[in-house]
Protein backbone atom coordinates (compact mmCIF):
# COMPACT_ATOMS: atom_id res chain seq x y z
CA UNK A 1 0.00 0.00 0.00
CA UNK A 2 2.69 2.51 0.97
CA UNK A 3 5.44 2.38 -1.62
CA UNK A 4 7.59 5.29 -0.59
CA UNK A 5 7.86 8.27 1.70
CA UNK A 6 5.64 10.49 -0.46
CA UNK A 7 2.86 7.94 -0.34
CA UNK A 8 3.18 7.83 3.43
CA UNK A 9 2.96 11.62 3.60
CA UNK A 10 -0.13 11.62 1.38
CA UNK A 11 -1.83 8.96 3.51
CA UNK A 12 -1.02 10.95 6.65
CA UNK A 13 -2.34 14.16 5.09
CA UNK A 14 -5.54 12.43 3.93
CA UNK A 15 -6.07 10.95 7.39
CA UNK A 16 -5.56 14.31 9.07
CA UNK A 17 -7.92 16.05 6.64
CA UNK A 18 -10.58 13.40 7.21
CA UNK A 19 -10.20 13.64 10.97
CA UNK A 20 -10.55 17.42 10.92
CA UNK A 21 -13.64 17.21 8.71
CA UNK A 22 -15.14 14.58 11.01
CA UNK A 23 -14.52 16.76 14.08
CA UNK A 24 -16.14 19.67 12.27
CA UNK A 25 -19.21 17.52 11.61
CA UNK A 26 -19.28 16.34 15.23
CA UNK A 27 -19.02 19.92 16.47
CA UNK A 28 -21.80 21.11 14.17
CA UNK A 29 -24.04 18.18 15.09
CA UNK A 30 -23.45 18.54 18.82
CA UNK A 31 -24.24 22.23 18.58
CA UNK A 32 -27.51 21.50 16.76
CA UNK A 33 -28.46 18.94 19.42
CA UNK A 34 -27.62 21.36 22.24
CA UNK A 35 -29.73 24.11 20.67
CA UNK A 36 -32.63 21.71 20.18
CA UNK A 37 -32.46 20.46 23.78
CA UNK A 38 -32.26 24.02 25.13
CA UNK A 39 -35.25 25.10 23.04
CA UNK A 40 -37.27 22.09 24.17
CA UNK A 41 -36.36 22.66 27.82
CA UNK A 42 -37.43 26.29 27.62
CA UNK A 43 -40.74 25.36 25.94
CA UNK A 44 -41.41 22.55 28.44
CA UNK A 45 -40.79 24.92 31.35
CA UNK A 46 -43.11 27.55 29.86
CA UNK A 47 -45.82 24.96 29.20
CA UNK A 48 -45.50 23.61 32.75
CA UNK A 49 -45.72 27.09 34.21
CA UNK A 50 -48.79 27.88 32.12
CA UNK A 51 -50.45 24.64 33.21
CA UNK A 52 -49.69 25.38 36.87
CA UNK A 53 -51.16 28.88 36.56
CA UNK A 54 -54.24 27.39 34.92
CA UNK A 55 -54.46 24.83 37.71
CA UNK A 56 -54.36 27.53 40.38
CA UNK A 57 -57.32 29.23 38.71
CA UNK A 58 -59.71 26.28 38.71
CA UNK A 59 -62.64 26.15 41.11
CA UNK A 60 -63.51 22.46 41.12
CA UNK A 61 -61.69 19.18 41.53
CA UNK A 62 -63.04 17.87 38.22
CA UNK A 63 -61.67 20.88 36.36
CA UNK A 64 -58.29 20.39 38.08
CA UNK A 65 -58.19 16.79 36.88
CA UNK A 66 -59.11 17.94 33.37
CA UNK A 67 -56.34 20.57 33.31
CA UNK A 68 -53.78 18.10 34.66
CA UNK A 69 -54.82 15.40 32.17
CA UNK A 70 -54.62 17.85 29.27
CA UNK A 71 -51.16 18.98 30.37
CA UNK A 72 -49.90 15.42 30.83
CA UNK A 73 -51.13 14.45 27.38
CA UNK A 74 -49.54 17.43 25.61
CA UNK A 75 -46.32 17.08 27.60
CA UNK A 76 -46.04 13.40 26.67
CA UNK A 77 -46.75 14.07 22.99
CA UNK A 78 -44.22 16.89 22.96
CA UNK A 79 -41.61 14.69 24.61
CA UNK A 80 -42.11 11.86 22.12
CA UNK A 81 -41.87 14.28 19.19
CA UNK A 82 -38.75 15.88 20.61
CA UNK A 83 -37.10 12.52 21.35
CA UNK A 84 -37.75 11.45 17.76
CA UNK A 85 -36.29 14.70 16.47
CA UNK A 86 -33.18 14.43 18.64
CA UNK A 87 -32.76 10.79 17.65
CA UNK A 88 -32.72 11.93 14.02
CA UNK A 89 -30.12 14.56 14.85
CA UNK A 90 -27.91 11.91 16.47
CA UNK A 91 -28.29 9.67 13.40
CA UNK A 92 -27.34 12.59 11.14
CA UNK A 93 -24.37 13.30 13.40
CA UNK A 94 -23.12 9.74 13.03
CA UNK A 95 -23.55 9.78 9.25
CA UNK A 96 -21.86 13.13 8.78
CA UNK A 97 -18.94 12.32 11.04
CA UNK A 98 -18.29 9.06 9.15
CA UNK A 99 -18.45 10.58 5.65
CA UNK A 100 -14.86 11.92 5.59
CA UNK A 101 -13.50 8.45 6.36
CA UNK A 102 -15.39 6.76 3.52
CA UNK A 103 -12.81 7.89 0.97
CA UNK A 104 -9.94 6.60 3.09
CA UNK A 105 -11.68 3.26 3.50
CA UNK A 106 -12.29 3.08 -0.24
CA UNK A 107 -8.60 3.76 -0.97
CA UNK A 108 -7.48 1.13 1.55
CA UNK A 109 -9.37 -1.60 -0.24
Amino acid sequence: MVKNFEDLQQVSKDSMDSTLKAWGAVSKGAQAIAVEVADYSKKAFEDGTAALEKLFGVKSFDKAIEVQTEYAKTAYEGFVAEATKIGGLYADLAKESYKPFETIMAKAK
